[in-house]
């Protein structure tokens, strides 16, 4: 426990100290003269202020005045000061003030730091009573000494005077517990909103303690704030208002009538009492009576949209119903039943006749009804017979189904008949339809078991010719490998004669010779590719191509295609680029498969491209797993139509004997199936005039078939 230092003097106002110095001297009870201290040191430094002195009880000591202390916070300061040992008791015979840390005092910290105690009384004599102000520093402010000063000795006589008068409840204690009484919050704060009481309700809505849970402190901050924006908006006069504010403890919202009027406090100032009348269950409740009277209204909309309905159900069916009595008298009809059985209003041509008509149809239903309400039929509640009426307009028979069933009343007693005709006609004429269509069935059956023996002999005839489509394809196949075997070894053998001619081993030649034999060179090269893309076919026809799986980098095999493309290049004078993904990973499959397709594919971009450049591209997909290899160029282009044509065996965009590019048909064809065999396929992506994408798309890891 420090000795705090005073303050150095601060300017005060003398007339807010004279209007405090008159009610001091004023007040009749030393409740009045703690609250008039209280509410004035509270106004001036806004922390929260006590005096606690003797109660009313047998010596126990009670917090006279307070302000922003909760409940629990005046009852750990009365029971400190009364507590031998206490930091607090110490004051009762030691003068001066002293500054007590936050947690000196068991259940009466303060926000700001800690508590300046000062003691109240006459100079020389014990303590009558305790000012107790939460502040940050052990500094004396100059206006806690002058109030001190100036309110002891009134203090102290009031005290004593209390003590010898009868015990009974002071007027602002009284009021405090009338007001904590109240149902509703109450309020007492300045023109800013700033609180400077409030009963238990309003506490319960507007103020957190210390020890409060930051979610409670969040709700009460934001009522804090609704009630001030409100209570600015109102202004300084007597007024009613809607406001929401949001309950600390349930974190519902709740709507509130917020009632103002503003009070001339008696040092001076203007102050706001406020009460808060709960509208929240009167919402709830005219809410839920709003819901319920839509509601209704929707009830008896829907019930007069339902009348409707079954007033014109009657009318919207096509098969004739009449109601009846349980005497047999019509009742009501639809439309339908009025053509069949009311009588003619008015009589035109035939008119003698109609009614001839519909009184022979009235005497067919009447004897109708008579077998269902016969003594026979008593306890039959359901009736079903076929009636042959007539047309009233033509006079054509009209076959009827007839079913009649009772309506019962809730004591069982018969209350009406409901009959309903349904025509017959269209059913006899389906019956009629339907024998026709067993006839033609019989006959179709006969002609199906004819045509099925003619069949079977034909597809007997196609097997056959399968078979034997079979073996040829076979045999073409073995033949074709045969044949390009044979031509493969002599042409080979063509191919190096003529290399070692060029390369001078037998002697220098002249250029034309030169010339010549490069020519040779060059056409049986080409047969030699030609031979190799029709064995490569046979071979995959014929199951026999073996794939050969290991592990390769695709930059080292795209590095190979360029140098083994380099002098076609170079030729084209088209510029060729490469692009490929960083960290493509490696590769498991067949590498000279794949060199193979994509050799094929950049061989024809440089065919068909006379300008720009080919693109070649590789990337991995992670998301499938494949490896793409696109090769792109600014050719020709490919249209639509024939974008599917040429990966087929034998074929090309133009096939006429004057196409103005060469080659077999079997590349893309070639490719394709390779790329199968890989688990892949080969895209096409082109358009005439703006070039092709081919790109050859295959697993990372292929899977041996």
């Amino acid at each position: 426990m420090a000795s705090p230092a005073p303050l150095p003097p601060a300017e005060i106002d003398p007339g807010a100290r004279l209007v405090l110095a008159e009610h001091l001297l004023a007040c009749e009870s030393a409740v009045a003269c703690a609250r008039a201290v209280v509410e004035w040191l509270a106004r001036r430094h806004g922390a929260p202020t006590a005096c606690v002195g003797p109660g009313d009880g047998a010596g126990a000591s009670v917090c006279l005045a307070s302000e922003g202390l909760t409940g629990a916070q005046q009852a750990a300061l009365a029971r400190a000061w009364d507590a031998p040992g206490s930091p607090l008791a110490g004051f009762r015979n030691r003068p001066g003030a002293r500054w007590l840390a936050a947690d000196a005092v068991e259940g009466a910290a303060m926000p700001g730091g800690g508590l300046l105690a000062v003691p109240l009384g006459r100079s020389g004599a014990p303590a009558a009573a305790l000012l107790v102000v939460g502040l940050p520093g052990p500094s004396v402010p100059d206006d806690v000494a002058w109030v001190a000063s100036c309110a002891g000795p009134p203090m102290a006589r009031q005290l004593a005077s209390d003590a010898r008068a009868p015990r009974r409840p002071e007027p602002d204690r009284l009021l405090r517990r009338v007001i904590n009484a109240v149902s509703d919050p109450v309020l007492l704060t300045d023109t800013e909103g700033t609180l400077l009481f409030a009963n238990a309700r309003a506490e319960g809505l507007l103020v957190a303690g210390p020890d409060a849970s930051p979610g409670r402190t969040r709700a009460v901050e934001l009522n804090q704030r609704l009630f001030r924006e409100t209570l600015a908006q109102g202004g300084m006069s007597v007024n009613r208002r809607e406001m929401s504010l949001v309950d600390p403890l349930e974190g519902m919202d709740l709507l509130f009538e917020l009632a103002t009027t503003p009070v001339l406090a008696p040092d001076g100032p203007s102050v706001v009492v406020s009460v808060l009348r709960n509208l929240t269950d009167l919402g709830r409740a005219t809410q839920a009576l709003g819901e319920s009277y839509r509601q209704l209204r929707a009830t008896e909309r829907e019930a007069r949209s339902e009348r409707h309905r079954l007033d014109r159900v009657l009318d919207s069916v096509a098969d004739p119903i009449i109601l009846t009595d349980p005497a047999g008298g019509m009742v009501m009809m639809n439309d339908p039943a009025e053509r069949l059985f009311a009588w003619p209003h008015e009589e035109g041509n035939g008119g003698e006749a109609t009614l001839r008509r519909v009184r022979s149809n009235d005497a067919l239903f009447a004897s109708f009804l008579a077998n269902l309400l016969g003594p026979v039929n008593a306890g039959v509640s359901r009736w079903k017979s076929q009636l042959t009426l007539d047309d009233p307009d033509t006079g054509a028979p009209v076959p009827m189904e007839a079913m009649a069933n009772k309506v019962l009343g809730d004591g069982g007693e018969l209350t009406g008949i409901v009959t309903v005709f349904h025509d017959r006609t269209e059913v006899l004429e389906r019956a009629r339809l339907l024998e026709r269509v067993k006839e033609v069935s019989s006959e179709l059956e006969a002609r199906v078991q004819s045509a099925t023996a003619e069949l079977a002999e034909q597809n007997e005839k196609l097997r056959r010719q399968a078979i034997q489509l079979e073996q040829a394809s076979a045999a073409k196949s073995q033949f074709l490998a045969n044949m390009s075997h044979e031509f493969r070894t002599p042409l080979n053998a063509i191919l190096g004669y003529t290399n070692m001619l060029l390369q001078g081993v037998s002697g220098e030649m002249t250029p034309p010779q030169r010339r010549n034999l490069t020519r040779i060179d060059s056409n049986g090269r080409h047969l030699l590719e030609v031979i190799n893309e029709i064995l490569d076919i046979t071979r995959i026809e014929a199951g026999r191509m073996p794939l050969h799986l290991s592990d390769f980098g695709i930059p080292e095999l795209l590095q190979e295609v360029m140098a083994e493309m380099d002098p076609i290049i170079a030729r084209s004078k088209l510029t060729v680029d490469t692009r490929l993904d960083e960290g493509l990973p490696g590769v498991w499959s067949d590498r000279q498969k794949v060199k193979q397709i994509v050799l094929n594919l950049l061989s024809n971009a440089l065919k068909f491209t006379h300008e720009g450049g080919v693109h070649v591209a590789a990337e991995y997909q992670n998301a499938t797993g494949t490896v793409a290899i696109s090769v792109k160029d600014t050719g020709i282009g490919i249209d639509v139509s024939n974008q599917e044509k040429i990966f087929e065996d034998f074929q090309q965009v133009d096939s006429s004997p004057t196409r103005a590019y060469g080659g077999t048909g079997l590349g893309l064809s070639i490719c394709r199936r390779l790329a199968a065999m890989l688990g892949g396929r080969v895209s096409l992506q082109s358009a005439p005039g703006q070039g092709s994408t081919f790109t050859l798309h295959f697993p990372r890891r292929a899977r041996r078939t």
